[in-house]
């Protein structure tokens, strides 16, 4: 492209023409879609690149990063020319899919290999590679001028989402102390919301579930109606995974715990309380009257497929779950609605728990300030916009970009309620487990239990009382309770 359609585009970016003006005169000169939206970007990055601070420094340098089969690592591979050409730092990459992808890392990290110098990671994750000493503590590196642009804006980020990745590695502490450290840095996030058939629920005569009671309502409506759909696709899964979706964000909206901690930091199990039980029965008997046959067995992947395949009609899971299977190649594309959901009737708003795909620094990496460069660009509002609006970059972690007219203009376009959703739920978007050693082996119990209780093999009150106290005995041998 000429330097004057650079100047154009540079012109835009700096504030200074506005957004019709900009495509009407890159229609003018000629200017395709696809073009306007690579000239777009390399605008953002120019800009980028002009502020007083030093991007080439590292020029030359290689680094290698490890990643998860994911759309954000698609978004930032499609930017990286973007990366390369301001910092002159070549990026290479071994990508994997995610059924293998944290057995790689634990193998990279436990060994002390130099192999990466950056990684994907979720913030649950680092509650083991934080204390065990496996990845940088990233404070020093956004505080300091010399090695963060000043454009960078860590406060722009949700602070739920800064919170939930900074933990200072004692048992029970609050995320987000005024002594954690930051392990990593959120990238994208999703959080647990309600996404609906909008054919299906129109066919049965329902709106879109307002609180816990009418969901398990009107699932079971949906169920008797439709003739085949199932009313509410849930994970089911002997897996920490089953729980921290919408099971867990709908227990946090009624103000319950996983785990309690006294004055003397002794961490005892909370799932024993007429509440905590009373939620459970409500849950329960959801899956048991609406949910898949096979619900012991359903992971992420097997909520998701039904629902874009028009085997259910709901998914209290992940909204980015539902964004995806709105899209493209599948059967119900176009079909789906967004819901903010509050499970507890008298919450005055959403309390989604939340994954976090964060980046975070390899501690035996021998090119940490090199590596800060990249992960700082990776998660700057320049990339985050450019994922946000040109691809499935959801949901973006920095409060401007996720209020950015285009990104709501695409999200409107395609996605009914998605943007609304996501406007309602993330403010009390965060993690809501209390973080400790023991997670995954409590509630990998918690799952196991909650299979126990959908297949009648225990009733819901023994069950949880047995619950608490097989976790408080593993809490005791570990010396945390």
């Amino acid at each position: 492209m000429t330097q004057k359609a650079n100047d154009f585009f540079d012109q835009y970016k700096a504030g200074k023409i506005s957004r019709r003006e900009l495509m009407v005169g890159a229609a003018k000169l000629g200017i395709t879609a696809a073009a306007a939206n690579f000239m777009l970007n390399a605008a953002g990055t120019r800009a980028l690149a002009a502020t007083d601070f030093d991007w080439k420094k590292f020029n030359g340098t290689k680094l290698h990063l490890l990643l998860n089969k994911h759309p954000y690592a698609d978004a930032m591979i499609a930017d990286l020319a973007n990366f390369k050409s301001m910092t002159g730092i070549d990026i290479t990459y071994d990508i994997f899919p995610e059924d293998v992808y944290f057995d790689k890392v634990t193998a990279a990290l436990s060994s002390k290999s130099t192999q990466y110098d950056a990684f994907m990671t979720g913030a649950y994750m680092t509650w083991t590679y934080g204390p065990a000493g496996w990845v940088e503590d990233l404070n020093a590196y956004i505080s300091d001028p010399a090695k963060t642009s000043p454009t960078y804006n860590w406060e722009d980020v949700l602070p739920g989402l800064r919170a939930s990745t900074a933990w200072n590695g004692v048992p029970g502490a609050a995320l987000g102390s005024k002594d954690a450290k930051q392990w990593c840095i959120p990238w994208g996030y999703e959080l647990n919301s309600i996404t609906y058939n909008r054919k299906m629920y129109e066919k049965a005569g329902v709106e879109p579930p307002k609180n816990m009671p009418d969901l398990v309502e009107k699932a079971a409506k949906l169920t008797k109606d439709l003739g085949g759909p199932y009313g509410i696709g849930v994970r089911g899964s002997r897996s920490w995974a089953t729980i921290h979706p919408g099971f867990l964000s709908g227990y946090a909206n009624y103000g319950q715990k996983d785990l309690t901690v006294s004055a003397d930091g002794k961490l005892k199990a909370a799932m024993d309380t007429p509440q905590s039980k009373a939620y459970h029965k409500l849950f329960v008997d959801m899956v048991q009257n609406s949910g898949p046959k096979n619900w012991s067995t359903y992971t992420w992947y097997q909520v998701g497929t039904d629902l874009g395949a028009g085997a259910s009609a709901t998914i209290f899971d992940a909204d980015i779950l539902g964004y995806f299977m709105n899209g493209a190649g599948n059967k119900e594309q176009g079909n789906l609605g967004f819901h903010a959901f509050a499970a507890n009737p008298e919450a005055k708003a959403p309390t989604p728990n939340v994954w976090i795909w964060s980046l975070a620094m390899n501690a035996f990496g021998t090119q940490k300030d090199a590596a800060w460069y990249f992960m700082q660009w990776a998660s700057s509002t320049e990339h985050d916009t450019f994922g946000a609006t040109k691809m499935d970059f959801v949901n973006p972690v920095r409060q401007s970009v996720a209020s950015n007219a285009d990104f709501k203009a695409k999200l409107d376009k395609s996605y009914s309620g998605y943007f609304d959703q996501l406007q309602a739920s993330s403010p009390g978007a965060q993690i809501y487990f209390t973080p400790q050693p023991l997670f995954f082996d409590v509630t990998t119990l918690w799952a196991e239990t909650l299979q126990k209780m959908v297949a009648k093999e225990v009733p819901v009150d023994d069950g949880l009382d047995q619950l608490a106290a097989a976790i408080n005995k593993q809490l005791s041998d570990a010396g945390l309770g």
